[in-house]
C-alpha cells in the first residue's frame, strides 16, 4: 500500500498529559488532526454504526450517553457524555482494564474540522515497557484509517496487517512510535527509557527487531 508518508505523519499533533485519575498517578495520550471534511461529516464516520466498519471496526450496543458498546473483537465499555457534533466520552474496557476515551470535534477552517482524541489510563508494567506509544501508534493508525475513509468513503477499507507489512506502512509505523517517543521526553519522561519504549512498540507493530541500530 502506497500513501505520502511525512503528510499524514505531519498531519498529527501528539503530546501526552501528565495527571492523577481516581487518586493513582496516570496519562493522558492525545491526538490531534485536520480533515477536510465538514464537522458533521467528521462526527457521523467517528459515530455512525455503519461508516465505522468502512475505517476502524463493526460496533454493537446501545450508542447513547449510558448505553454499552462492544467493539468487534477490541474494547467495549460505557458511553458517558455525547454532545452532537462537539463532544463524546466512554469507558474503554479492554485486557481487564479501564481506562476513558474522549473525542472532541471543532472546525478546522474552510472546509475543514478537527479531530482531537484523549486516551486516559493508569500507569502500569505496559506503560513502563511500551510508552505512549502503545495507546498513541494504535489510535494513529486508526485516524490514519478515517483520513482514507474521508478522502474515499466508498473504498474497501485497507487491511492493518497489509499495511504494517508494506514500505510505507512500516515508515509510518516507526515516524508515529518516534514521535510519542519525543511527546514522552516533553512530558518529563526519561529519554533513554522513552526511546527504548518507542523501539519495543515500533517492533510490535512492525515484527522488527527492538534492538538499536
Amino acid at each position: 500500500m502506497n500513501f505520502d508518508v511525512t503528510e499524514h505523519l505531519g498531519a498529527t499533533e501528539r503530546s501526552v498529559s501528565v495527571l492523577d485519575r481516581d487518586g493513582q498517578p496516570a496519562r493522558a495520550v492525545i491526538l490531534s488532526r485536520a480533515y477536510a471534511t465538514s464537522l458533521e461529516d467528521l462526527w457521523d464516520a467517528v459515530t455512525s454504526d455503519d461508516r465505522l466498519p468502512r475505517w476502524f471496526l463493526p460496533v454493537r450496543g446501545e450508542l447513547k450517553p449510558g448505553g454499552r458498546y462492544q467493539l468487534e473483537g477490541n474494547a467495549g465499555g460505557v458511553i458517558t457524555a455525547c454532545g452532537r457534533p462537539w463532544h463524546f466520552a466512554l469507558t474503554w474496557e479492554f485486557g481487564g482494564d479501564v481506562s476513558r476515551v474522549e473525542a472532541g470535534f471543532s472546525q478546522g477552517g474552510a472546509g475543514r474540522a478537527r479531530l482531537k482524541l484523549t486516551h486516559t489510563q493508569r500507569l502500569s508494567d505496559h506503560w513502563s515497557r511500551y510508552g505512549p506509544g502503545a495507546t498513541g501508534v494504535g489510535w494513529e493508525l486508526s485516524l490514519l484509517g478515517l483520513a482514507f475513509h474521508l478522502a474515499q468513503p466508498d473504498a474497501p477499507k485497507p487491511v492493518e496487517v497489509a499495511i504494517a507489512a508494506s514500505r510505507d506502512g512500516r515508515a509510518f509505523i516507526r515516524g508515529s512510535g518516534e514521535g510519542w517517543a519525543r511527546a514522552a521526553i516533553e512530558a518529563g519522561a526519561n529519554p533513554a527509557a522513552a526511546q527504548a519504549a518507542a523501539r519495543r512498540t515500533i517492533a510490535f507493530y512492525t515484527g522488527e527487531s527492538a534492538d538499536p541500530a
